[in-house]
């Protein structure tokens, strides 16, 4: 394992939505985001909270609560549709100019499950994503960034994500390029400056700003960066008490795919350069 690590307890935490092609259909939010303009078909929809650390007159009170956890996932009472959302997720430091942030630098990443309950009626997307404690993951093997661009060490890595279930393991997400997401490297970097300083609280998005600045504006600001596309296993099933839930993000160009499903099933996450994450589903 790494010997990296960050504490995210001080840090802003924030998701993407729509920056996989495909994603928010599968996941039957797309319907959602139809009144969110973007500059282009592609374009990520929006940057939602999953933790904002202080703040407690605009920051509503359970994005208060820490909801990262690298061992478990405990299920929400009183639903029954729980989905792995396998991410990259870059831990970045943050440059403000008053009430603006006006750079953002990634120093590190990680596998991140974006956990999600499917569930009509939410709001906001938020209400979807943090629950409470361990309804989250972010791996505790995170790996350091030497430039975020197509030159850079992310452009080897790819994401690849595991349900198992009763000894077996499953594909559920696509084996997808981390350079495969919509909006990635400085593309990103400017749209997420833009949707940081002047996102709206519109339909399923908030004024994130206004969080920000509540919060005290964090020097740490971790970004899982969007969840690729299902299989139709992953698509179709949803997780269960004594499952475990696997993202990895390995180096394509030093192991296949298979390699990835075998270190998996044999529960073997001392390579350094892999970052795994791997939860077991508690009620």
């Amino acid at each position: 394992m790494s010997d990296f690590c960050v504490d995210l307890k001080s840090a802003a935490c924030f998701g993407v939505a729509g920056n996989f092609t495909g994603h928010l259909e599968q996941a039957g939010e797309a319907v959602d985001f139809v009144n969110i303009k973007t500059v282009e078909a592609k374009a990520p929809k929006a940057i939602f909270p999953t933790y904002i650390p202080n703040g407690d007159r605009y920051v509503p009170k359970f994005l208060n609560l820490y909801p990262f956890d690298s061992e478990k996932i405990i299920y929400p009472a009183n639903e029954n549709k729980l989905q792995i959302e396998p991410e990259c997720a870059i831990v970045c430091d943050a440059k403000w100019d008053g009430t603006k942030l006006v750079d953002l630098k990634p120093f590190c990443f990680g596998a991140s499950n974006d956990c999600s309950i499917r569930k009509e009626g939410a709001k906001k997307i938020s209400q979807k994503k943090n629950w409470g404690k361990c309804s989250k993951g972010f791996s505790e093997n995170l790996i350091p960034i030497d430039d975020f661009s197509e030159n850079g060490i992310l452009s080897r890595y790819r994401i690849a994500s595991f349900l198992v279930r009763g000894g077996e393991v499953f594909a559920y997400g696509e084996d997808s390029p981390v350079s495969g997401y919509s909006y990635i490297y400085k593309k990103l970097i400017d749209w997420m400056l833009e949707k940081f300083n002047g996102q709206c609280d519109e339909g399923p998005a908030e004024n994130i700003n206004l969080y920000l600045n509540e919060c005290g504006r964090p020097e740490k600001i971790m970004v899982s960066i969007g969840a690729t596309r299902y299989t139709d296993f992953g698509e179709h099933n949803f997780l269960q008490a004594g499952d475990a839930s696997v993202v990895v993000l390995y180096p394509g160009d030093k192991y296949l795919p298979g390699e990835i499903k075998n270190l998996v099933a044999a529960k073997d996450f001392s390579a350094p350069d892999i970052s795994f994450l791997y939860q077991t589903v508690e009620i």
